[in-house]
């Protein structure tokens, strides 16, 4: 890396601290998930939260996007959601002063640096799918006409893991689009009592913006500037392949207990959040340590386990724990 992006990392790695103060703040705890947030977001990703209700999820993210100054838009997925709903319309217009009627295309909530999914799942795949071109492609097509969102853009879609009545399982395709599968869990015992705390008396603390959306961008581009060695490349590669119980080289627990594996996203996904959590740590290269601390939140929502594994009670983050504790640190 040059001089200047060694510069860079360092900075960053002290913006990442200010970040967490930041939304200290107003969060209590959850300091694991606010980081791997943080991660996604450098590593250009998207992320899906699981947790049940009442775990500050909508708070969360707001907050991140306030401590680095990005716009944010929120849609509530509900059944009758349509897709111009998440995208935008058009609307007919009338000039008063010539008369003449001409179309006019409305924003929709899409069109934000985060854009919160609050219960994702509650909505058909059809308005579902109205995601998958903006996660991707970062545009949206309208009336044959491409438009660009905004830079960066961040989807965070939140999903309840308990109520599953009125629910659409999300498409295998727009899973593999979301770089981390994130879970929020009850904060311990002397959190929930700052918690109570700190939500019920009257005062509010004010968050500072660390960033802005052109620093952000320039850290992403710097991420990807981050150097890895070949034999962690491999590491990553094989670590997905062992995944796959059609691979010759799968191990027969695999081959047993597993439909589908992870697909390619998953190797890229590996390599670019151990880039970013290397660079959030103040390091300018790769660590084994990186790929395997970040394995977990990439790979548990592209394994698709069988009936055998359901009747053990064993579910795709056991198998991801199996397939590191296998592939070790060589």
């Amino acid at each position: 890396m040059s001089a200047t992006d060694v510069e860079a990392v360092a900075q960053l790695n002290e913006a990442r601290d200010r970040i967490y103060a930041e939304v200290g703040k107003v969060i209590i705890g959850q300091r694991e998930v606010v980081e791997q947030m943080l991660t996604a977001l450098l590593a250009g990703g998207h992320c899906l939260l699981v947790g049940v209700p009442g775990l500050a999820k909508t708070t969360l993210v707001q907050t991140l996007a306030k401590t680095l100054d990005l716009s944010f838009g929120r849609i509530q997925f509900t059944p009758d959601l349509m897709p111009s709903d998440i995208t935008g319309t058009e609307i007919l217009e009338e000039d008063h002063e010539s008369g003449r009627k001409a179309f006019r295309f409305l924003k929709g909530p899409v069109f934000a640096n985060v854009l919160l999914a609050d219960e994702i799942n509650r909505t058909p795949p059809k308005t579902q799918a109205a995601l998958l071109q903006a996660m991707q492609e970062h545009a949206v097509t309208i009336g044959g006409e491409t438009l660009a969102l905004g830079e960066p853009f961040f989807v965070l879609a939140t999903q309840n893991p308990i109520e599953q009545e009125g629910t659409y399982p999300l498409p295998e395709a727009q899973l593999d689009r979301f770089i981390f599968e994130l879970w929020i869990d009850y904060p311990q015992v002397e959190e929930e009592e700052e918690i109570a705390r700190a939500t019920t008396g009257g005062e509010r603390e004010e968050v500072n913006s660390v960033l802005n959306a052109e620093q952000l961008v320039a850290a992403q581009q710097l991420v990807r500037r981050v150097p890895v060695a070949d034999h962690l490349v491999k590491y990553a590669v094989g670590l997905v392949r062992a995944s796959r119980p059609s691979d010759e080289k799968t191990s027969s627990y695999v081959k047993e207990m597993v439909n589908w594996g992870a697909g390619p996203r998953a190797s890229q996904y590996l390599v670019l959040a151990a880039k970013a959590r290397a660079v959030l740590d103040g390091r300018h290269s790769v660590a084994i340590e990186d790929i395997r601390a970040v394995a977990p939140a990439v790979l548990r929502h592209r394994i698709v386990v069988n009936y055998h594994a359901e009747a053990q009670n064993i579910n795709a983050v056991a198998l991801v724990e199996r397939l590191l504790a296998d592939a070790g640190n060589a």
